[in-house]
């Protein structure tokens, strides 16, 4: 599918984060019984499920497998953080521990060693639960077994703050959350003084037998008082959304990305980034940094183990960016952002 009919199925809204109102905390909301109208490509068809039963391969090759144990895992203790900081800990998959404005914020938590349909996790969760600060909010960029773990979202008070996409609500609150606020793509709130806007993805939804997109997708910008701006992609293919996201949300200092899970190309194109596509995404946002992840955690698709390690590095070679920037984590480890001090003066700080 191309970028114009992507654009074409997809009509967006002219709107930038400052025109943007925010929406208030844990708001009830209507929404259509379907977001299908969101998808940039058609889900399979009765074509490709007869020749994905007839050629897919849904995980590695059993000789890829000796490469399990050389699996980055380093877990550590979590960074310290003050308000003028920002850090992430990668848990593993797409759960991350993010430290911005002063706030705790999970996203896509699963914890659980194994999930519906896939087998048991081949690194353990980087965190140990209990090694947690308190979570100040959660983020869910969709509701995949993957990235929606109930198992894991038992253990969190039902107080903390939940964001969610649209649709979504309504399995939070049967679980008996009380601060859920839904939104839509280019929508925003806010919790003590840090932004959280939801933005597009090349995605889709499915829980059950017969919820097909009825709930969204998406990313998340998170972007402190001091306007430092993480973005978290959820699980998304590449295609036109990176440049509208960028344009909408200049100065991203890191982006988290997915880089696994798309073997067979011609199966996962649509829904899931490539190691190189993830590094072009970065020029596309105009992001600095990058901070793979979905991958090293659970063996969804074909390729080899280590692959998307060694692809996106000789991508981010290739496009001729500062190693540095590239923030490769193992699993377990942590890497902070600190605001110079120049940044500190000029918010009337001290510069220590």
């Amino acid at each position: 599918m191309t970028q114009e009919t992507q654009q074409s199925l997809t009509p967006t809204p002219d709107v930038t984060p400052s025109t943007t109102s925010l929406r208030r905390l844990a708001e009830r909301r209507t929404w259509p019984r379907s977001f299908a109208d969101r998808l940039t490509a058609p889900l399979p068809g009765v074509k490709a499920l007869a020749r994905f039963a007839r050629e897919g391969a849904v995980r590695p090759d059993r000789s890829c497998l000796e490469e399990i144990p050389q699996l980055p895992f380093a877990p550590g203790p979590l960074p310290r953080t003050d308000a003028d900081t920002v850090a992430v800990t990668w848990v593993g998959h797409a759960s991350w521990v993010l430290r911005i404005g002063g706030l705790t914020v999970l996203t896509d938590p699963v914890w659980s060693r194994k999930i519906l349909g896939t087998p048991a996790r081949v690194t353990p969760a980087g965190v140990a639960w209990d090694a947690l600060p308190p979570v100040d909010a959660v983020v869910i960029s969709h509701n995949h077994y993957d990235h929606l773990d109930a198992p894991t979202l038992k253990r969190l008070p039902r107080e903390t703050p939940v964001f969610v996409p649209a649709g979504l609500g309504r399995w939070f609150r049967r679980r008996r959350f009380v601060c859920v606020t839904e939104l839509d793509w280019w929508e925003a709130a806010e919790l003590r003084g840090v932004r959280f806007d939801f933005v597009p993805a090349h995605h889709w939804s499915k829980r059950g037998l017969t919820d097909t997109c009825r709930t969204l997708w998406g990313g998340w910008v998170l972007t402190d008082p001091h306007g430092q701006k993480v973005y978290f992609a959820g699980d998304t293919g590449y295609g036109h959304w990176f440049e509208q996201i960028g344009a909408r949300h200049r100065g991203i200092d890191l982006a988290l990305l997915p880089i696994g899970a798309y073997e067979p190309r011609w199966w996962l194109r649509d829904v899931h980034c490539d190691p190189e596509e993830a590094v072009r995404a970065m020029d596309d946002l105009g992001a600095r940094r990058m901070a793979p992840m979905h991958w090293a955690t659970f063996l969804l698709s074909a390729e080899p183990v280590l692959e998307p390690l060694h692809r996106v590095r000789a991508a981010w070679r290739a496009a001729g960016r500062a190693r540095a920037d590239l923030w490769d984590l193992a699993v377990g480890a942590s890497q902070v952002i600190e605001r110079t001090a120049d940044e500190r003066t000029a918010d009337g700080l001290s510069p220590g």
